[in-house]
């Protein structure tokens, strides 16, 4: 082989890859800088000490302890203390609300996906599952208030054909107008990634499944389901983790009558409690993420992706 040949052989050669965490590493700045370092500064704040004039820079666990004073045991009325009361209830909302939205959720990605079958009608229908999303969630939410109040379109109907002889009471302003608030904001983020992984079932399984002997319910819950266990999950980490720091929605739809964690933060933070604050953001961050690793061991969602 001549040299101006192995010249040419070697100016083709490719260039060398760059290394994996060269091209990690916009990635794990970003991680970095907007969620690692927020987070660090919020524990050390949950530490520090304050009055009622300026945080003091010194490391106590005085702000945990103050959350969980009197949670040692029940109450003189026989009542559990106001921070797992609290916590009880908001994980009440996040229970509901999740089994809500993923009846819901997969009801009309199962529908999209496997009896819509046309591509543009599909993209339509799921175009406008989206239009709630074009306008702010309080106008959504402030929405239900004439529908839902005393003298609102549903009880005028209610009253109107006989079925109650006053207006109904608990339709506004109570744990269903709040739930109903929550369902009706985020079902969506259930929706997506549920129709997202129907899409991706191969369809000559269900045939596969028919010419079996499968029922329709059959096919449903031993191949549909677990081919869907992915789109699940990532939607029920969606709506748990979004319920679970909600205050807005809590705060309108219960009329500021309904105690949440995300309702407890906003309250001491507008109260300069910050270091209060911080505490319960880490206490309700490692009740999430406990949440989120319980579903986790059910799906192996490395693996699935």
């Amino acid at each position: 082989m001549s040299a101006t040949t192995t010249t040419l052989l070697i100016d083709r050669t490719p260039a060398k890859a760059p290394k994996a965490w060269w091209q990690a590493a916009p990635f794990a700045l970003v991680f970095l800088l907007f969620f690692l370092i927020p987070l660090a500064l919020i524990a050390m704040v949950s530490l520090w000490n304050f009055n009622e004039y300026e945080l003091i820079p010194a490391l106590t666990l005085r702000n945990y302890a103050s959350i969980f004073e009197g949670c040692s045991g029940l109450t003189d009325n026989g009542d559990l203390c106001v921070t797992l009361s609290t916590y009880l209830s908001t994980l009440k909302f996040c229970l509901l609300v999740w089994a809500i939205t993923l009846v819901v959720g997969f009801a009309v990605a199962y529908f999209l996906a496997f009896h819509v079958r046309s591509p543009g009608m599909q993209t339509l229908l799921f175009v406008l599952c989206t239009v709630p999303f074009w306008t702010s969630n309080v106008i959504r939410m402030i929405s239900w208030v004439p529908l839902l109040g005393r003298n609102g379109l549903v009880n005028q109907g209610l009253v109107g054909v006989g079925l109650v002889e006053q207006p109904v009471e608990w339709l506004l302003f109570s744990d269903f107008s709040v739930v109903l608030a929550f369902v009706h904001l985020y079902t969506m983020f259930m929706i997506v990634p549920i129709f997202n992984s129907m899409m991706r079932i191969d369809r000559s399984l269900l045939e596969a499944a028919s010419d079996a002997g499968a029922s329709g319910w059959q096919t449903l819950w031993n191949v549909i389901v677990p081919l869907s266990r992915t789109g699940i999950l990532i939607g029920s980490i969606f709506v748990i983790t979004i319920v679970m720091g909600d205050f807005v929605t809590i705060g309108v739809m219960g009329g500021q009558q309904i105690a949440s964690v995300g309702k407890i933060i906003q309250v001491q933070t507008s109260y300069l409690q910050f270091p209060l604050a911080a505490a319960n953001a880490m206490i309700l961050l490692a009740v999430v993420l406990m949440l989120i690793w319980s579903l986790t061991r059910l799906v192996d969602l490395r693996k699935e992706l």
